[in-house]
């Protein structure tokens, strides 16, 4: 895959004996001119990957927050064009951080498959979350990023059954991003316990990477879920940030993201409380 940014990232967490740090943000937000100090933030903070969410007027996925975020990046005129042109100078910046494409089919496809994994490739996109694709109606954009060496990655939820979750599995690769919310990305949040039971069937099968999102808000949830999955997805509360600041957000997101990370870290107190 494209140089197994993900891959080497995963491997290198964990022999940090740490769970990876995983950031969303919507590309083009609050404009396109904004968004390199934000990326650049992401990193600064210690993001190890980065999601970076294509922009789309019917979010069905997303709660009010990035939403929100949706309809700035697309009011400031952002284009899909915009998108690969911000993840190639983020790649030229940053060549070791790997950047994962989220967003919808329609946004994906406009182009065509073929022509959108070409654009991932030559960009320097490490992997891509398609929301509204099934895996078992994946008979376009899979194949095309795999064929161009960009990891598809694939969406568990609490509703993927023993009996579904070969076809989930199928042709996944990168890391398996298990959604830990029936419902959309915000405030609701799920009972340790589950997300527990959850990563303990995941990884029994399949060799994947877990990372764990969806509802993950601050540090001391982060902690609890870094300690059983392989990553941790935080979304919602940076795009939060970005709402409230606009052009100003890159240093409070980069503060809000060095939290993050240090509550990772196995020596960290918020760890430590945790695991007790």
């Amino acid at each position: 895959m494209t140089g197994d940014r993900l891959s080497a990232r995963f491997a290198a967490c964990k022999a940090q004996q740490r769970a990876a740090l995983i950031t969303f943000v919507t590309a083009g937000d609050p404009t396109v001119a904004d968004a390199p100090a934000i990326l650049d933030a992401l990193v600064a903070g210690g993001a190890d990957i980065i999601e970076l969410g294509m922009p789309f007027t019917d979010p069905m996925a997303d709660g009010p927050a990035i939403e929100l975020a949706n309809l700035r990046s697309l009011g400031s005129g952002t284009r899909t064009k915009d998108i690969f042109d911000l993840a190639a100078a983020f790649r030229q910046r940053h060549p070791d951080t790997p950047l994962v494409l989220m967003g919808y089919a329609n946004t994906m496809l406009a182009r065509g498959s073929d022509w959108f994994a070409d654009q991932c490739k030559t960009a320097g996109i490490d992997g891509v979350i398609c929301v509204d694709i099934p895996p078992e109606e994946d008979g376009e954009i899979g194949p095309a990023l795999r064929a161009s060496g960009v990891h598809p990655v694939r969406l568990a939820t609490p509703t993927t059954d023993a009996a579904r979750l070969p076809a989930v599995l199928e042709g996944a690769s990168g890391f398996l991003y298990h959604v830990s919310v029936a419902g959309i990305t915000g405030k609701q949040q799920a009972a340790q316990a589950s997300i527990e039971q959850a990563v303990q069937r995941l990884k029994a099968a399949t060799d994947l990477p877990v990372a764990v999102g969806f509802g993950v808000r601050g540090p001391e949830q982060a902690a609890a879920i870094g300690r059983i999955a392989d990553g941790v997805v935080v979304g919602s509360a940076i795009v939060d940030i970005i709402g409230s600041h606009g052009d100003a957000a890159a240093p409070f997101v980069r503060d809000f993201v060095a939290t993050l990370r240090g509550a990772l870290n196995a020596n960290s107190p918020l760890f430590r409380e945790t695991a007790a």
